[in-house]
């Protein structure tokens, strides 16, 4: 069974409560955090029947506040979590390693380790497995911890305080680092700081869970842009960048071998004829597993943009449909395939659009189900 196929149906059908289980070995296994406070928060595990399409609560596990953001380890055997009291507050937060149960969707906390920052936004496992990478928003930083055989965190080892403003006098006073994610050959990282309109380049130890200053340590978006998350193409040719301050999308080349990065494109995410710019606010990009087509999530405009992707990495506008859910929020996230899955945190709810194959057009399949504060996915086939 292809999982790439089949995970993005998981909102669809009602949601059932089974005894703890092991899941089939063809059913994924879905795991939503639910971004609350107190006991509202928590991380959920689904399982996704094949057969009847319904999606099919088997575990959830509390004592976890404000999960912003999840993250599994390539070997599928952990998964790391935000943990913060109050949220972007001058306390600072913590990162929570937790074991899978199997395919049962329990989880086992291993251990926590401070984040050294406020509003803790992103997580990702290095594809080794063997460091846990994280963005600071409010407090505008990034850091590495360690990632030991048994799956707990290490104390972090590298942290990088990032310095300056930009233009937008509202937004870009100081930095706030929004994303921290790895190149393909897992080389160097790469951190969207939306206060600073900068990619701040990264070369990234493994073996040492560092981070220390590319030759090239960063590259500029243009004034005011915002950058705010990242995504690298299947071929491992090009990077892009959406931009949550200008509602566009920037393309740039990157050379695996320097790390070096060069702009090439910068294409917007709103139609021509939408005047209101200033009250919409880009969020999440993501890209088919084929790389032929990329989409961008519009807040307030409520909309996805569909681009086609050419052979040199440039994009072309497709369409811009809405997006099925009422005041996307900067906590969207959403996953492309054959399907693509669209959250509204404070919505409540998640659409899902079939893309067509062939010209990368949105279809809406269902209506948007109900589910309380969802603000990040991941998928254990």
């Amino acid at each position: 069974m292809n999982w790439v196929r089949i995970v993005f149906l998981i909102v669809v059908g009602e949601f059932v409560v089974l005894p703890i289980d092991d899941v089939p070995a063809d059913q994924p296994l879905v795991f939503v955090s639910a971004f609350a406070p107190g006991e509202q928060g928590a991380i959920v595990a689904f399982r996704l029947n094949i057969a009847t399409g319904r999606l099919e609560s088997v575990h959830r596990t509390g004592g976890i506040e404000n999960p912003f953001f999840i993250a599994v380890s390539p070997d599928q055997k952990y998964l790391y979590s935000i943990h913060a009291k109050s949220f972007g507050s001058s306390e600072a937060e913590e990162v929570v390693a937790f074991k899978l149960e199997g395919r049962t969707g329990q989880l086992t906390m291993l251990n926590r380790q401070s984040s050294r920052g406020s509003a803790s936004c992103f997580l990702q496992v290095d594809a080794q497995g063997k460091t846990v990478l994280l963005a600071n928003f409010s407090s505008g930083s990034v850091a590495a911890l360690p990632i030991a055989s048994d799956g707990k965190l290490g104390e972090i080892t590298s942290f990088i305080q990032h310095t300056g403003a930009s233009v937008d006098e509202s937004r870009q006073t100081a930095p706030h680092a929004h994303s921290l994610i790895t190149c393909p050959n897992n080389r160097y990282a790469y951190s969207a700081d939306l206060g600073l309109d900068k990619l701040l380049c990264y070369r990234l130890d493994t073996a040492r869970s560092m981070l220390t200053p590319n030759v090239q340590p960063f590259v500029r978006t243009a004034p005011g842009a915002g950058p705010r998350h990242l995504t690298f193409h299947p071929n491992g040719k090009y990077l892009y960048a959406i931009n949550e301050l200008s509602n566009s999308v920037t393309q740039f080349d990157f050379d695996p071998t320097t790390g070096m990065l060069i702009e090439k494109q910068t294409i917007s995410t709103l139609p021509t004829d939408f005047v209101e710019t200033s009250s919409s606010y880009c969020a999440d990009l993501k890209i088919t597993p084929d790389g032929r087509f990329l989409y961008g999530t519009n807040r307030g405009h409520n909309s996805i943009a569909a681009y086609r992707i050419s052979d040199d990495g440039r994009l072309t506008l497709i369409a811009i449909e809405p997006s099925l859910g009422a005041a996307l929020r900067s906590d969207d996230y959403f996953q492309a395939g054959e399907h693509l899955l669209c959250a509204n945190m404070p919505g409540n709810n998640l659409a899902i659009f079939q893309i067509d194959s062939q010209t990368g057009m949105l279809k809406s399949v269902g209506a948007p189900v109900e589910t309380p504060s969802p603000s990040c996915i991941q998928l254990v086939p």
